[in-house]
């Protein structure tokens, strides 16, 4: 190979530009689904790998540790109250072993309506580490666990850490997997080709995401909530002033153990509140109703970025 060649691609869909138009909206003709991907996660106490609020000490961590466990225990129950009084869905992505630790949590996100969502058995470790036979049963462990638990198969995954191999669409296909959020590449649902057959990819955000932008860059979580308020408004914008129509996807990454502390949730209240005030133009969803609402108005179309 010399240096002018084409780069190596990952195969699974090709390029599209924003501007082509998508022949469909959402539900009730909106142009604009917003979807929270609130993210409850569970880390081995001594061990393994988590976010950190302050310098890694040795294990046992305490420090971080404990951070992140607020999230399940006053976190996420904040979380959920601020959800319900705005009447907001959610798209909640759980670690399985949770279902060991603090099953209620669960619980309360299944009871109110929310999408359940596989994202691994906990975020202590990576899934790109595993083998293909490691990653296959950790996929089919998730949708057994959740369907025995939850009564429901998960439709999604998010990968913990958003680590894949360069197997895991197909092996999500393979698995039963309807779609996956790992990838932030669009602003639009697209098909990707796999060995096991279609696979959605949802967006999901890394920038309109607590967990880098809180603490990886030291926003303040004013700034964090003014972000979301300004993405909104200006999609909403892009997909009004669209020649073509468009069905474009918000996303808005939550953690509990983050957005759950207390001066940041009266932030967030105001950004979620500014969203629901526009309600009547736009879909307020799920990634499950995404990818949904997408394989059935696109049954037959071929491969799209």
């Amino acid at each position: 190979m010399n240096d002018f060649e084409p780069l190596q691609t990952h195969g699974r869909f090709g390029y599209r530009p924003i501007h082509d138009g998508d022949g469909y909206r959402w539900p009730n003709g909106a142009s604009l689904a917003v979807y929270l991907g609130f993210n409850l996660e569970h880390f081995a106490f001594g061990e393994g790998l988590g976010a950190a609020l302050g310098p890694l000490s040795p294990q046992p961590d305490v420090l971080n540790y404990s951070w992140r466990e607020y999230g399940n225990r006053v976190g996420a129950w904040r979380c959920i109250e601020l959800f319900d009084a705005l009447d907001m869905p959610a798209g909640t992505l759980i670690n399985t072993s949770l279902y060991d630790h603090c099953p209620e949590l669960i619980e309360a996100c299944a009871a109110r309506g929310d999408e359940l969502i596989a994202h691994g058995h906990t975020n202590a470790h990576r899934q790109s580490d595993l083998d293909e036979a490691g990653e296959r049963a950790l996929l089919a462990h998730c949708r057994a666990r959740m369907a025995e638990r939850s009564g429901v198969s998960p439709s999604g995954w998010l990968s913990p850490w958003i680590s894949e191999s360069r197997r895991t669409p197909d092996l999500l296909a393979e698995t039963g997997y309807r779609y996956t959020l790992n990838w932030c590449h669009d602003d639009r649902p697209v098909r990707m080709d796999t060995r096991g057959g279609p696979l959605w990819s949802i967006p999901y955000p890394q920038e309109l995401n607590d967990l880098p932008m809180i603490m990886a860059r030291q926003m303040d979580m004013r700034d964090f909530a003014d972000m979301i308020v300004d993405q909104f408004d200006e999609m909403l914008e892009q997909t009004q002033r669209a020649r073509e129509p468009q069905a474009l996807v918000m996303g808005i990454a939550l953690h509990p153990y983050v957005v759950g502390q207390p001066y940041r949730l009266r932030h967030l209240r105001r950004a979620l509140a500014h969203i629901v005030s526009a309600r009547q133009d736009i879909w307020l969803t799920t990634p499950g109703a995404i990818a949904q609402h997408v394989g059935t108005v696109v049954p037959r179309m071929a491969s799209v970025a």
